[in-house]
């Protein structure tokens, strides 16, 4: 390992390198295509790797699988690797898991409705306020009856269900429009024609899968390969991050300011993140983006244009990398003043001009220093990997997952008992049983006459079981249930 165990490059003979105790305070990769931000992702993920922090990186190109071989020394590398002071680079790949939602070029990642969450599932299905509203009141009613939500079936059933029972559920719970339960219900048919059903169920991933280090103490690189995810549903992609953020936050402890990060998190295309996001979402993700660094956890963020991100978060971003911009329309030139003006000015630098000329493999660096202040900016040659540039051929990809710690954990797919076959047990018995429909027409009898009796409160028979369930395990298990700032859970219950 060199002196500088998160070097970037040279700028002017010296090294540029992020000190390891301030990579918890994020990040930012920026600049259009074909300038090198994939190189210089994979320069700092493999260098977090060697440190033994391990990372996880979205491969939305399909690009970034090399990281998992050595590179080849050829005459351009060697000479890129002399001026950023690398005379004895020595080419290596890096541990790496392969994941992928649709289980094709990586390990199957699914996770379960409920370990999503209400808010974020409102994000996915891109539902408003009032809808994302109702979406709450579907998970509270079934945390209060102890009905798992795991896949789209049983939250399909689990709105249909509510839907049913609203008129005696809004006394418990408030209003129910049945004019939101149908766009929610729309919203499902348009995740599972999306492929979704694919990303919903179990076994599911836990995030101890993405905290490994190998036998020689590297950090694994998780690889997210998102190339058709993303093309198919880029809110499946950016709910997915979203969720690991969470997790990372919500169930990592404190650590405050360690000597080099427990995890790194790369937000690729991070503009996905914040578009069409409601506003009590974006204030979320910032709040949580400022509070978890506190846990060890640094997150970089990887988009072209640096007013993609919110101001708030674009603020704290400590180190930062931009690659060159073109400025072509306002908009762009605007990007191009945002991108300087974030920068501590070097005298004789004009970063502005700058951003605009850089050639490729060359960026304006700008890192946190020992003391947490942001260094001058400089014009910085980006070092080159010491693993491949270009991605593996399907073989060495199909060798290195059947290889993986993880093989076979995750390929087939677990139906347990859920939501759904409970309430289907629960309308199946209510029609087959005579006594149901006795107690129906006693009930009507008895609303008409003036009778008492539950009955008389327009109880349902289904109805009344669920109320009964909920008094007897809903104390028991709904109270244990708690959601942290994004929604997810805090403490899993499987």
């Amino acid at each position: 390992m060199n002196a500088h165990p998160l070097l970037i490059g040279a700028a002017d003979g010296h090294p540029v390198a992020i000190t390891p105790r301030m990579a918890n305070r994020h990040g930012l990769i920026a600049g259009a295509t074909g300038t090198g931000k994939t190189i210089t992702l994979q320069v700092l993920a493999q260098s977090f790797s060697d440190l033994g922090v391990p990372v996880f990186v979205p491969d939305i190109k399909g690009d970034f699988s090399g990281i998992a071989a050595p590179g080849v020394m050829n005459d351009r590398v060697r000479e890129r690797a002399g001026q950023v002071g690398l005379d004895d680079l020595e080419m290596h790949g890096a541990p790496t898991v392969f994941w992928d939602v649709f289980g094709e070029q990586g390990h199957p990642l699914r996770l379960t409705i409920a370990d999503l969450g209400p808010t974020l599932l409102s994000r996915l299905m891109n539902l408003n306020e009032t809808q994302s509203g109702l979406m709450q009141l579907v998970f509270r009613v079934a945390d209060d009856n102890g009905w798992l939500l795991l896949d789209l079936k049983d939250l399909r059933a689990m709105v249909n269900w509510v839907g049913e029972q609203r008129q005696a559920l809004s006394r418990t719970y408030g209003n129910i429009a049945p004019a939101s339960l149908g766009a929610i219900q729309r919203s499902l048919l348009t995740l599972e024609s999306q492929g979704a059903e694919q990303f919903f169920g179990e076994p599911a991933v836990t995030l101890e899968d993405f905290l490994q280090t190998d036998a020689q103490g590297r950090g694994v690189v998780n690889i997210l390969h998102a190339e058709r995810l993303y093309r198919a549903s880029p809110l499946v992609y950016s709910t997915l991050l979203l969720w690991l953020l969470s997790e990372l936050f919500e169930q990592l402890p404190e650590v405050g300011d360690a000597d080099k990060p427990r995890f790194v998190l790369f937000f690729d295309e991070a503009h996905l993140l914040f578009k069409d996001a409601p506003k009590s979402l974006t204030d979320r993700i910032e709040q949580v983006v400022r509070l978890i660094r506190s846990k060890g956890v640094g997150v970089y963020f990887v988009t072209q244009n640096p007013l993609d991100l919110p101001e708030p978060v674009l603020g704290q971003l400590g180190n930062r990398i931009q690659h060159a911009l073109r400025a072509f329309t306002p908009r762009d030139q605007k990007a191009v003043r945002a991108a300087a003006q974030t920068f501590r000015a070097k005298p004789g630098l004009d970063t502005e001009a700058m951003i605009m000329e850089l050639s490729t493999g060359s960026a304006l660096v700008s890192v946190l220093d020992e003391r947490g202040q942001p260094t001058p900016v400089e014009l910085t040659l980006i070092r080159p990997p010491a693993s491949r540039m270009g991605p593996l051929n399907e073989a060495e990809r199909r060798a290195l997952i059947q290889a993986s710690p993880l093989a076979g954990v995750y390929d087939a797919p677990v139906d347990r008992e859920s939501a759904y076959e409970i309430l289907q047990r629960q309308a199946e018995t209510a029609l087959s049983e005579p006594t149901a429909t006795v107690s129906t027409q006693q009930a009507a009898r008895s609303r008409r006459s003036g009778g008492g009796g539950a009955s008389r409160r327009g109880d349902s028979v289904l109805a009344a079981t669920a109320k009964s369930t909920a008094r007897a395990v809903g104390t028991q298990i709904g109270r244990q249930i708690v959601r942290g700032l994004l929604g997810s859970l805090t403490g899993k219950r499987r």
